[in-house]
């Protein structure tokens, strides 16, 4: 389990290094940055994300679930805001856009991952 969770946040890590060469809007220091977001965001995922979900619940059953995007940016926000200058998001349209592209990323990484597993 606890490797799982190590390959999670090296691969979230891969993908929030690829949008940041993506988009200028999107900037991180370096893979060890990344890291650390990787980690605050794994972290925010556990405790703060399952709140945001049941409050925002209504509407995110209303959008299909899209509405989840504005909550992965969320975290991303909050993520940028306690990493200081290592890491910056420039706005929050920004955030949703680098939040899709990172899911987008992860789902690819993670099947390529499954597959070698397997």
């Amino acid at each position: 389990m606890l490797l799982r969770w190590l390959i999670t946040i090296v691969l979230n890590a891969v993908a929030l290094i690829a949008v940041s060469q993506l988009f200028n809007s999107f900037q991180l220091e370096g893979f060890p940055a990344a890291l650390l977001a990787s980690f605050i965001l794994s972290i925010l995922n556990v405790i703060i994300k399952p709140i945001l979900v049941l409050f925002t619940l209504p509407i995110t059953v209303l959008t299909l679930g899209l509405f989840l995007f504005v909550i992965n940016a969320i975290t991303l926000m909050i993520t940028q805001a306690l990493m200081d200058d290592s890491f910056v998001i420039e706005g929050f349209g920004m955030a949703i856009l680098a939040s899709i592209v990172i899911s987008i990323i992860n789902l690819f990484l993670n099947t390529l991952i499954r597959d070698s597993v397997r």
